[in-house]
């Protein structure tokens, strides 16, 4: 079983990071400030791929992004593809 963990540093700079039996397989890069989460990178281990981590990354993301009323500002390719695929899942959570 999966979990998955934000981790950041004091300037409020990190991951979500996903760990399977204690072992990093998956994180989504990101940074805070005030109300916007910013997304970087999402990127999967080689061994993990195929599996559907990234995509829970994102449901993880935008859940805590909504949860704490953020807007999601993604500059990570994968992020970015998913919200101009479903506009209207991420409308109220996308800065554009």
């Amino acid at each position: 079983m999966e979990t998955i963990k934000l981790e950041l540093d004091q300037k409020k700079h990190g991951a979500f990071n996903l760990y399977e039996d204690g072992k990093k397989l998956g994180e989504m890069t990101v940074s805070i400030k005030d109300d916007l989460l910013t997304v970087y990178h999402t990127g999967v281990e080689p061994e993990a791929e195929g599996r559907g981590f990234a995509k829970k990354l994102l449901e993880e993301m935008t859940r805590y992004a909504r949860e704490n009323k953020m807007m999601v500002l993604p500059l990570c390719p994968y992020v970015h593809a998913q919200f101009k695929k479903r506009p209207d899942e991420f409308a109220d959570i996308w800065k554009k």
